[in-house]
């Protein structure tokens, strides 16, 4: 596992490293100290990827789409 600040990771990194902070809690094999800290590091992980997805929605979400499907323009969502 890495030691890259959480807050400057991308989606895919985050989640490759919050799986394996899972797959390390949930082997039981560490000490509880050790644990805590896999624990802080996974819930600091899981909010970035939340926050990432959420950017992303509202991306998406701004593209507005004719009757054809054809997209006519975007529409910045607020904050981006």
């Amino acid at each position: 596992m890495t030691e890259s600040p959480v807050s400057e990771m991308s989606f895919e990194d985050a989640m490759k490293e919050l799986e394996q902070v899972v797959s390390t809690l949930e082997r039981g094999d560490v000490a509880l100290e050790e644990s805590i800290k896999l624990y802080e590091r996974g819930a600091a992980l899981k909010t970035r990827c939340e926050a990432k997805l959420k950017e992303a929605e509202e991306k998406v979400a701004a593209i507005t789409l004719d009757a054809d499907g054809t997209a006519t323009g975007t529409t910045p969502a607020e904050g981006l």
